[in-house]
């Protein structure tokens, strides 16, 4: 019969139970690690029963210190790839080091997936390029690859005239003095880009009424452009906060969660639908689009399933949008911070383009070599993406970090879940310099990035199709901006080193708070 004495001995023993259990994987790892020829390599230990790791990490989460913690990582463990200990027992590797990511993206591509990506985020991006694997995402991606052409990228009407719009409210909130986040109406304005180049119909929320004018019929047919882009902000939060969730994302839910899958479907089925019945009307008299281009009238070529569709859309438009509004915001948050670099930015700037009347073109802007040098170093400080990872699907191995001088490989068991820190990577002073961490653009006029030192877009297979699109409105909106206003400033608090808000994309934790000067 159990007694009380009985339960209390047997949960003190618990730890003595799980710390022999622990010795006992450890030992599995390292003789198996040994069979296949790999090298001991260090781990870290975030005794009690794991859970250090998951409560420092959320600690550096509401910190807004994620992107350092993987560096302190590789510092503890005095290497570029680590093993860490994870709640229960288990541990998954972590790496930095430019071959192993290398392996994992490219050359052993078949020997990892993306874990529960797919799962996590499935409710709301279906079955899109960003949530699928294997046979579904070759399929996907051979779909979209014809969307994202040099002809298509180069096309500039549109964006005109969203940058212009962004000018205007510029003006008008500098117009006060006081520094307001121009990162909120970067948002907007790839949201509205994006829009534009998906559906042919743009959400204006950076225009004075957006889409409340009382004589838009469409609003009568969908969710509001407001609402839209309302629960599409709430959607993404909540497929953080199931990412965060690991194996437990299922148990992560909520009203919001499912009203902002409901609004955001039905705003987006509205478009498909229009783009299938112009189809059916073209079929019908054997004629082609003559019009302007829209990505879901030309993905009708590529199918007609509206759910599809809808789920294509769906993913391009959450990296479309947040790339670049994350990116131009990282930009302005150098630039305001760097004088000497914002002024010879803009006297480039004004050499090449002109004061504004002049047209920019796709091939004027890949000449513009400081403001590529600009753009790059943005993006090597501040990856969009810092980090990301993949679990192996078969027993195998990374390359490197294995063994004393870290040149022997690494055993990775099936199932193991393997983290890149691109933020790591690319802050590396052994491979940028001991000044990795300083924003230097300079550096680009002499140095060149060694193979997968740099990867803000990823790499192999699965590097970003649209990475030219959003370094091109990128490009095209500073250009714009530096034409406009002579001068950025803000307050000496502002002016603060800036944190990193990281979710499923990063951005400057805080906004980022300016006045423009004409």
């Amino acid at each position: 019969m159990l007694t009380v004495a009985n339960l209390l001995l047997a949960v003190a023993a618990l730890p003595a139970v799980f710390f022999l259990l622990c010795r006992y994987k450890d030992y599995q790892y390292e003789r198996k690690s040994a069979k296949h020829g790999c090298g001991k390599v260090p781990y870290l230990r975030n005794e009690p029963f794991g859970f250090k790791l998951a409560t420092s990490g959320m600690q550096a989460f509401k910190e807004n210190r994620v992107v350092w913690t993987m560096v302190g990582f590789f510092k503890r463990a005095r290497a570029r790839t680590a093993r860490i200990q994870t709640p229960g027992g288990g541990f998954s590797i972590v790496t930095q080091d430019p071959e192993n990511i290398k392996a994992v993206l490219a050359t052993q591509f078949k020997e990892y997936d993306l874990q529960f990506r797919y799962k996590v985020f499935q409710p709301l991006l279906g079955d899109g390029i960003f949530t699928l694997s294997g046979n579904g995402w070759h399929h996907t991606r051979a779909m979209l690859r014809p969307q994202f052409t040099t002809e298509q990228v180069s096309r500039l009407n549109d964006l005109e005239h969203h940058s212009q719009v962004l000018i205007e409210r510029f003006r008008e909130k500098s117009h006060t003095g006081v520094p307001f986040d121009v990162q909120e109406f970067f948002f907007n304005l790839t949201l509205d880009t994006a829009t534009e180049f998906l559906f042919g119909q743009s959400t204006n929320c950076n225009s004075f009424q957006g889409e409340k004018a009382k004589n838009d019929i469409d609003t009568a047919l969908r969710p509001s452009s407001e609402d839209f882009m309302n629960y599409f902000n709430i959607g993404q939060k909540w497929l953080l906060y199931r990412s965060i969730g690991d194996r437990l994302y299922y148990l992560v839910t909520g009203k919001d969660f499912k009203d902002s899958i409901k609004v955001c479907h039905s705003f987006v089925d509205y478009y498909v639908n229009k783009s299938l019945k112009l189809a059916e009307e073209q079929d019908a008299h054997e004629k082609e689009n003559q019009g302007r281009y829209i990505f879901l009238n030309e993905l009708t070529k590529e199918t007609r399933d509206p759910i599809l569709m809808r789920d294509q859309a769906m993913n391009i438009l959450i990296a479309g949008r947040d790339t670049t509004a994350s990116l131009l915001s990282f930009i302005i948050a150098f630039l305001v911070r760097r004088k000497d670099v914002f002024e010879k930015l803009r006297t480039e700037i004004l050499n090449d383009f002109g004061t504004g009347t002049e047209k920019i073109t796709f091939q004027s802007l890949k000449r513009c070599e400081y403001l590529k040098n600009v753009i790059n170093e943005t993006l090597r400080v501040c990856p969009i993406v810092p980090r990301s990872a993949r679990q192996s699907n078969c027993d195998t191995t990374l390359p490197r970090g294995g063994g004393p001088d870290e040149s022997e490989p690494v055993f990775v068991p099936k199932g193991t879940s393997v983290a890149y820190s691109i933020f790591a990577l690319q802050h590396d002073k052994e491979l940028w310099g001991e000044d990795a961490d300083e924003f230097r653009p300079e550096r680009w006029e002499t140095q060149r990035a060694q193979p997968w030192t740099y990867v803000p877009f990823s790499g192999g297979p699965r590097i970003c199709l649209g990475q030219q699109f959003a370094l091109t409105e990128a490009a095209y909106v500073i250009v714009r901006l530096c034409q406009t206003f002579s001068d950025i400033t803000t307050t000496p608090e502002n002016l603060e080193d800036f944190k990193h808000y990281v979710a499923l994309t990063s951005c400057v934790a805080g906004g980022v708070n300016v006045v423009f000067k004409e």
